[in-house]
């Protein structure tokens, strides 16, 4: 009995069900280093991760690669998440990867590097975006375990400096859910009434203080609409978060020094806040009493009386002037006046009638007759004299005027 032979796709098919549906190969960790990297131009990476003995073909689609917080690199030590896969078209499998991340000191501080670098481009740490710390703040919030020596650091130096209300928001700060703690208590303390804002722990190992080199939490520092001040407990060494704070301290203990003034130097300041203002307002004091010791010598009756008479004196003054000056005016006016009315009076026609001439008017259009071809005969005129008006009619009309010629002269 011959058995069924398998097509080539089949068999590739049926191997990648049985590796895919193999709950030991679905979300493993496998370790190793990077080689044969290729970064395609779609996004997604294509490497192999190796031991000394062995090597497994690994991918990295384009939404994974999106999240990693760092840029693999060849020979690069890792951790890879990941499925196993089967790519049906040669035959392979593979690793389908879902997560990354550095493994040992060395490439923890190739992925810090790399972040910061990154953040550094996009300005996360220029000073213009650095919040101020208020001077005198009520209420403080801290986001740290509430188990550690860092809380505890923090209320006894607050305590001792400058007592005022502290909101703890409890923080997972090392292990692999610390990143998301982090970014959630700094929101949660955002929605309170707290002046600025502590996020730190104590010291520790640089995979203990890992989570303060996170992307995540580098960018809920910088989007903090709350000042926050970084404090992870490392004297030399800075964290991401410390570049991406408004203040950085090495210590919990030296970030409370920081938000607090110390009672005893405000008490001072207000001693000598005191004394100033006591000496000013003697000095202003003083002033005022010059200024108003003037004031009465001024206003003495024999002073005053004698500024009314000069006063009085002066308006007297400008009285006369404004007089003089007003009769100057209406003289020259009045003057003036004359020689116009003088103008007018020698061409009136009344000063010419009254000399014994006459003016003769048609009635019947009211024209001045001055030609005899102004009328006809038979016409009626009126000859205005001195006292009154000749109604006339025109006899007969002559042009000859020489019986008037010594008249006229």
């Amino acid at each position: 009995m011959s058995m069924p032979a398998y097509t080539v796709t089949e068999l590739n098919n049926f191997i990648k069900n049985i590796l895919t549906t193999d709950p030991k190969l679905n979300n493993i960790w496998v370790q190793g280093e990077i080689s044969n990297l290729t970064k395609h131009s779609s996004g997604h990476y294509y490497f192999t991760i190796k031991d000394e003995k062995s090597q497994v073909s690994c991918v990295s689609f384009r939404s994974v690669n999106r999240t990693l917080r760092f840029e693999p690199e060849r020979n690069m030590k890792v951790l890879v998440f990941g499925s196993i896969d089967v790519y049906t078209i040669r035959g392979q499998y593979q690793l389908r990867v879902l997560d990354m991340r550095p493994d040992g000191i060395g490439e923890l501080y190739k992925a810090y590097e790399q972040l910061k670098e990154r953040l550094e481009k996009e300005g996360l740490f220029a000073p213009i975006h650095k919040q101020s710390i208020p001077k005198f703040p009520k209420k403080i919030g801290v986001a740290t375990s509430p188990t550690g020596a860092a809380i505890h650091d923090i209320l006894n130096v607050i305590g001792r400096r400058y007592p005022v209300d502290i909101l703890l928001s409890p923080t997972i700060v090392q292990g692999e859910k610390s990143a998301e703690s982090i970014v959630r208590s700094i929101e949660l303390l955002n929605r309170t009434d707290v002046d600025v804002i502590i996020a730190g722990r104590g010291g520790g190992s640089l995979e203990d203080l890992w989570s303060f080199n996170e992307e995540a939490v580098a960018r809920a520092i910088f989007n903090s609409e709350k000042p926050i001040v970084s404090a992870v407990g490392h004297e030399t060494d800075f964290t991401i978060s410390d570049f991406t704070a408004d203040l950085r301290a090495p210590t919990p203990s030296a970030a409370a020094e920081l938000v607090v003034p110390d009672k005893k130097e405000v008490k001072r300041h207000i001693s000598n806040l005191s004394v100033r203002m006591e000496s000013e307002i003697g000095h202003m004091i003083s002033e005022r009493k010059r200024h108003l010791e003037h004031l009465r010598e001024k206003i003495e009756p024999e002073h005053f009386r004698d500024m009314l008479r000069q006063d009085y004196q002066h308006l007297d003054e400008l009285t006369s002037k404004l007089s003089a000056s007003i009769e100057r005016i209406v003289e020259n006016k009045t003057a003036e006046l004359r020689l116009h009315a003088s103008r007018l009076n020698s061409v009136s026609p009344l000063n010419t009638i009254g000399r014994g001439y006459s003016i003769t008017i048609s009635p019947d259009n009211r024209k001045i007759v001055t030609e005899v071809a102004d009328v006809k005969e038979e016409d009626e005129v009126d000859v205005v004299v001195t006292d009154g008006i000749l109604e006339c009619n025109v006899r007969k009309i002559r042009s000859d005027r020489k019986k008037y010629l010594s008249f006229e002269k």
